[in-house]
């Protein structure tokens, strides 16, 4: 087997595309989900001008453009809207953030923890050498991201104390909320030096406790195992009510894929927007009034507000013709078996064009639905 560390990291960033079968495809990473208005308005103008008209969101709460005609150009784009803050950790700065945090429900809000690492992730040169496929949770306590099994992630356990979690599981050690940053940190510095042939922290013979070993620290108890979350928990979709008094809207984006029109709309509400790993969007800190005109405008251009709409228990990888590999055209045949009410299954379901499953969930019960050149097979749920 080659050495990963001497093997490039083929994980696709702002600054190295990937050439898919429709063009160069540039992913640009969002800790926490966090897009500031102006943000996504660059966003939408660069999907218009240099890409296929679409953002594309991800089960890492980053976002993608493709078929992109000009990289050089985009990257210098991404740059002035402060999207690309260091040229080299670009591709590392994956980190998922409860999407509500702070504004409703929780144990503690996160928001300035993700804000943290990020800038202290970028601040560590030796850091840029991740592998861009590792990934960072930091979980309010309501078990949202933990259950996407991080290579490294918090999970507030209190007001102020955290469980340390190491892939995907409870390591029984604790932390005050001053900590953990550097926890994390020190705990992806330790990888750096253990993980050999390896792109994630799961990979490695009992990595969890390989890297506390190498910490020299001590579990105050006894690890509790993987964190699952609550296994009725449901994507934010729908009219939520925030502490403070204002409202914060979820929308599904049917199969993940924004239309920039649709997205400069967004940006013009002039509000926060969070891209959910779940391929959704939430926009937040709204009047009620503002909240319904939203609703009234944006719901006829393709965002769902309802939370019992199939298009919230479908994915599906890119398919023909954007991946070469891909035996179907998977976007049109879900879209035709939602709008025709064929879907083969009901609940949460995957389709691939392909036994690669790329896109697949983070986590969760799923029945996979996949092409094999003749049709479709379904396949039991998986987890």
């Amino acid at each position: 087997m080659p050495d990963h560390r001497s093997t490039p990291d083929a994980c696709p960033g702002a600054l190295h595309v990937h050439e898919a079968a429709d063009g160069a495809l540039s992913r640009i990473r969002l800790p926490g989900g966090h897009l500031a208005p102006s943000r996504l308005q660059a966003l939408a103008e660069a999907a218009e001008h240099l890409g296929n008209g679409e953002i594309e969101l991800t089960s890492r709460g980053n976002v993608q453009l493709r078929s992109v005609r000009d990289p050089q150009e985009l990257a210098q784009r991404l740059a002035t809207a402060g999207l690309l803050p260091s040229a080299t950790h670009e591709r590392v700065r994956n980190v998922l953030g409860s999407p509500l945090s702070g504004r409703l429900g929780g144990r503690h809000d996160i928001r300035d923890l993700v804000h943290d690492l990020d800038r202290r992730l970028i601040a560590d040169p030796a850091l840029a050498e991740l592998p861009g496929r590792v990934l960072f949770t930091v979980d309010d306590g309501r078990g949202d991201v933990s259950p996407f099994g991080g290579d490294f992630g918090i999970h507030a356990i209190g007001d102020d104390r955290f469980a340390l979690v190491l892939a995907g599981s409870d390591t029984g050690v604790r932390l005050d909320a001053a900590d953990t940053v550097i926890a994390l940190l020190d705990s992806a510095r330790a990888f750096l030096d253990l993980r050999e042939r390896h792109w994630r922290l799961a990979e490695l013979d009992d990595g969890a406790r390989r890297t506390l070993e190498h910490l020299g620290v001590e579990p105050e108890i006894p690890p509790a195992g993987r964190v699952t979350g609550d296994a009725d928990a449901r994507p934010p979709v729908g009219w939520f009510a925030q502490h403070d008094g204002r409202v914060a809207l979820g929308a599904t984006v049917a199969l993940g894929v924004l239309p920039a029109r649709t997205a400069r709309f967004l940006a013009a509400v002039e509000r926060p927007v969070i891209v959910t790993p779940w391929r959704s969007i939430l926009l937040v800190d709204l009047d009620e009034w503002v909240g319904e005109q939203v609703v009234r405008v944006l719901a006829p251009m393709g965002l769902i507000f309802d939370a019992d709409s199939p298009w919230a228990q479908v994915s599906a990888c890119a398919g023909s013709p954007g991946c070469a590999k891909s035996l179907a055209d998977v976007r049109s045949d879900v879209r035709a078996a939602v709008e025709e009410d064929m879907l083969p299954v009901e609940g949460r379901q995957h389709w691939s064009g392909c036994e690669r499953r790329c896109g697949s969930p983070g986590h969760g019960e799923r029945t996979d639905v996949v092409a094999t050149g003749h049709g479709y097979r379904v396949d039991t749920p998986s987890r």
